[in-house]
Formats: C-alpha cells, structure tokens, sequence
C-alpha cells in the first residue's frame, strides 16, 4: 500500500464543493486511474480484474490483482505458487484464485508516460460526470422558472457578453438574445430566468437560460396568482416583446371568478409583483373571448374599436365577414395599461411576425384613437396579431368612409 495520506481526501472535498462532483465518485476515478497508470507500466499484463483499493481510515491506496494458485510458476502477473499462497491463507489448494497486492513501493514506478495517461484519465472521468451532472439537472428543472445569481460576464472575441448565473448546483447562459434590452447586468445581482434548453458545446454542455422568453411570464403569473396555478384562471396565450410589453388573455370557466382581476389582484398588487420582476415591463392583461370579434377588440387595449371586420381567405377575398359595432370603450379597466402615443408609424403587421394562417381582421377606430391601437413604432398592434394569430390592419374612421361608401352604392345598385 502506498501512502496518500489526507490530501486526497481533500482534494475530493474540495471538488465536491467547487463542482458537486461527490467524494466518493472522484476517488474511485483516481483508482482507475492508477489501475491503467499500472497496466500500462507493465505491458505484459493483459489479465482482468485488476483493481486499486482505498482505505480512507490510513489514508493508503493499494493495487490487487487476481492470481491463480499453481504448483510450477509459469507467468507471475497470472499465478502465484502454492508455496506463497499458504503464507497468505494456510488452508488455500491448487486452483484457486486470490486477490493478491501488486502495488509498487512508489508512484515514481510508473512512470511519466504512465501518470500523464493516469491524468488524462482523470480528466476525462471528470468531464463526462461535469456532464452527466448538468444533464441530469437539466432534467429536473428545464421549462421552469428558477433564481440565481450573476456569477460573471463573458465576453468572447469582441462579442456581446454573455451573462453565467450561479443556478445552486451548475451554471446557467444568458446569451443575448435571451437578455431584457437596455438592462445592466452586475455580477452578484440575483435575476429570476426561464430554464430554456441544453446546448451541447462538446465539452461540458451549458444550461441556456432566457430572461426574454414568453413563458417566464407565464411562469410568473403561476408564482403570484394562485387562481392560475389551482387552474381556475387559464392563460390562453402571450405575446411579448421583452423589456418593452407583454400582452397576456386569461380565461375562466367559473362565471364568478373575474380572470382579468385576479391577474390584477388587490389594488394591483399581484400585477405589480410580476412587472417588478421583469423590471418595470409593461403588462395588458386581456379578457379572452372565443368570439374573435371581441378577441381582437380586447387585444387592441387600451385603444376604443368601433368596428371590426372578419376575413379567412388567404388571398383576403372575401369569404367570411362579421361586423360587430362595439361600445365605446373596450379596454378591461385596470387589466390595461394606459400607453401615450402620438405618431402613427405602422398600421399593418408583418407577415413574417405573426402566424394568422390567411386570417385577417380590419379593424376601425375613432381618429383620436388610430395612434394608440397602433402602438408606438407598430408595437400594439403587433403584440395584439401575435396575441390572438390574425393579420391585423387598423384604419381610422376618416380613412374608411370611402370605402363603406362605395359598399353602401353597391347595396343599392343591387
């Protein structure tokens, strides 16, 4: 036996702390190590079950191999005398095999060669359990919402930096597209994320975490609403642009539960919990209806709708149309935040940014209304497509008498 003493022991303790590798997984892969360190000193020995024994009482580490009791000593990496096998145990007879110490008087035994192939072997070992435990982590947690804490900041080749947060037991990766816009990051600052997906980088595969993601949302309202975590109140769907506004419909099955304020909560507080988590975002929370009339003029909020108008032709022939004249305000009370806007930027979404499956709707408002359905920069309306996956064109009232003048002479022609 040779002796380690306790500095393996810390080594292992040290380990477990630093990479949640446990004690007992590190040495016996320092064992294996030595084992191969072993074999690979003597070349002739190709026999099986060789392995390296620790004793963390005396801090020794030994190597045994198996030998079988012979009269005539042919090979003595296989087989050991029957004179030397009753020094061992008295009573042992030909044939049987023992487990007999090989281990060396000391590690310079093995070697360079040997110890830089015990190294690698180590590392290797190391790496694979690095992976085995982030994916097994992974498993646990992905698709949830979860704490940690800013552990540092990467910046590679020039890029944008990457953001790694301490998850408790493995790391979690910002990348930037999953960053809220215009937020300073700070090493030591606690952040809530969503746990995305894994990336195999080849080496140790890294936890992707997002703070943009639509379902940190959802995630949050489950956290401080208890009607959406019981299932009494359901979020239908969500659409966000991150560190700007989210838009949220909630429904309910029970007629006395109001899904809007429940989201809201008691003089908001429910609502300004989540908001205070995502660092002042704005939040609509929408009424769902299965009526997409009133879909749409919900998501619109908190701009008033006079009409909307329904079509499901992919090439917007007209297929299908349904008028609803709407009151004059829609908006879900406190459910909606109040967005100021005075320019007129977009009034149509973008195909590309929105999956409404040839659904269209034109939607006409009040003229004092068309900026705030619009959104600055198109954003209401955008979010609103998205929301509830119909192609969405806003006109003022201004802007659609021609055409409803032009349907009111084709009536009377026909």
């Amino acid at each position: 036996m040779i002796k380690i003493g306790d500095k393996l022991l810390e080594a292992a303790e040290e380990l477990e702390r630093d990479r949640n590798i446990p004690q007992d997984v590190f040495i016996s892969y320092v064992c294996d190590a030595i084992v191969a360190a072993y074999k690979k000193k003597v070349k002739d020995h190709d026999i099986e079950g060789v392995r390296a024994i620790f004793d963390t009482e005396t801090g020794e580490i030994g190597i045994f191999a198996p030998k079988e009791v012979v009269d005539n000593v042919a090979n003595t990496f296989h087989e050991i005398s029957l004179t030397e096998a009753q020094d061992l145990i008295p009573d042992v007879s030909i044939g049987e095999v023992l487990e007999i110490e090989v281990t060396p008087p000391d590690f310079s035994y093995f070697g360079r060669i040997a110890a830089q192939a015990a190294k690698q072997l180590i590392t290797q070992r190391l790496r694979e359990a690095e992976k085995e435990l982030v994916k097994r982590e992974f498993e646990t947690r992905k698709f949830t919402c979860t704490t940690g804490q800013i552990e540092r900041i990467e910046v590679v080749n020039n890029s944008k930096p990457v953001v790694v947060v301490n998850l408790g037991r493995v790391e979690g990766y910002i990348p930037v597209k999953e960053q809220l816009p215009g937020e300073n990051y700070r090493v030591g600052n606690r952040v809530r994320v969503y746990i995305l997906e894994l990336k195999d980088t080849g080496k140790v595969p890294q936890i992707i975490v997002s703070q943009a993601h639509p379902q940190l949302v959802r995630e949050l309202f489950e956290l401080y609403v208890p009607e959406i975590e019981d299932g009494t109140v359901i979020i239908k769907s969500i659409a966000r642009e991150a560190g700007y506004r989210t838009k949220i419909a909630v429904y309910s099955d029970d007629p006395n539960v109001d899904p809007v304020g429940a989201c809201i909560g008691t003089r908001g507080v429910r609502i300004q919990n989540v908001v205070a988590e995502l660092r002042n975002e704005k939040i609509d929370v929408i009424r769902y209806s299965n009526d997409p009339v009133d879909y749409i003029s919900h998501s619109l909020s908190p701009a008033r709708i006079t009409t909307v108008a329904l079509y499901e032709d992919p090439k917007y022939s007209q297929s299908h149309k349904a008028q609803a004249n709407l009151k004059p305000n829609l908006t879900d009370g406190e459910g909606a935040e109040t967005e100021n806007t005075s320019n007129v930027v977009e009034s149509k979404t973008n195909d590309e940014e929105v999956e409404y499956s040839g659904k269209r709707a034109e939607v006409i408002v009040p003229d004092d209304q068309l900026s705030l359905a619009i959104g600055r920069g198109g954003q209401n309306v955008r979010l609103a497509a998205k929301l509830t996956k119909w192609k969405i064109d806003i006109k003022s009232e201004s802007q659609s008498q021609g055409s409803f003048k032009s349907l009111e002479e084709a009536i009377d022609e026909i």
